[in-house]
């Protein structure tokens, strides 16, 4: 079951309790809304809480990262949304970091989690044998190390994504761009805090892209996440959001 994020109404705090800085949510490549469901729950009565749906299948051509830094550009402008702080997974930390490079001083903190930028050994690369359910499940559980986190609605929704041909390519594509847009030399360009949320046993973006990341950012934080693949935010959540409410607590005043 999907979130909706089709109206902020949706997404924020109705009574007027959030008063915390805002936050905007960025999935991943083949991630949906409802990979966010207990960060969302745990702080949407402290923040305003935001999650765009990535547009990934639009089938835009040229620079397709750059189109979904400007997607969150018209985003954060609609809502009006100031200084957020930007949380980014795997994909969406990626496009995170290239809209702080755009507008470093529109940012007011980034938490990466499992972020491309500098390696990635993306599922999306590639779709040999798109009608074998059992070989894409498999390739889903590999992503996560506690694999109760993987139910039927989350293998069905990448199966049925690798099934339609325009999105597949579309994923193809994305994987590809994040791929060669290397980050390293600009990642000291940013210098906004920094929290890296890591899985000790992320096999997509492994624990050494962590350490490349601290090295490189230079108000960065890491924290590692034991018994936890790609998607700490769903596989540890507890400990996810205990490291993100001290992050959030620190260095400002709400």
């Amino acid at each position: 079951m999907q979130l909706s994020c089709t109206s902020p109404s949706a997404i924020n705090v109705q009574n007027g309790l959030a008063k915390g800085r805002p936050i905007v949510l960025l999935h991943g490549l083949l991630g949906q809304l409802s990979n966010w469901k207990h960060v969302k729950e745990r702080f949407e009565y402290r923040h305003r809480v935001f999650a765009p749906e990535l547009p990934l299948f639009n089938g835009f051509w040229g620079n397709k990262l750059d189109r979904l830094v400007q997607f969150l550009e018209n985003y954060i402008a609609q809502n009006q949304i100031d200084q957020p702080v930007l949380i980014g997974n795997s994909l969406g930390g990626h496009i995170a970091l290239l809209y702080t490079l755009k507008h470093p001083k529109k940012v007011a903190k980034l938490v990466l989690t499992g972020s491309s930028g500098l390696y990635e050994n993306t599922f999306g690369g590639t779709f040999p044998r798109v009608k074998d359910y059992g070989y894409i499940k498999g390739k889903v559980e590999d992503v996560f190390d506690r694999k109760e986190v993987v139910d039927e609605a989350l293998v069905n929704h990448i199966f049925e994504i690798v099934q339609q041909k325009p999105k597949a390519l579309s994923i193809i594509g994305l994987a590809r761009d994040a791929q060669k847009q290397n980050l390293k030399n600009q990642l000291p360009n940013i210098k906004v805090p920094t929290l890296l949320l890591w899985g000790l046993q992320d096999v997509v973006t492994p624990p050494a892209v962590a350490e490349q990341f601290k090295q490189l950012l230079p108000q960065a934080t890491l924290h590692y996440l034991d018994n936890c693949g790609h998607a700490p935010m769903m596989e540890q959540p507890e400990l996810f959001n205990l490291h993100l409410s001290n992050f959030l607590a620190s260095n400002y005043v709400d």
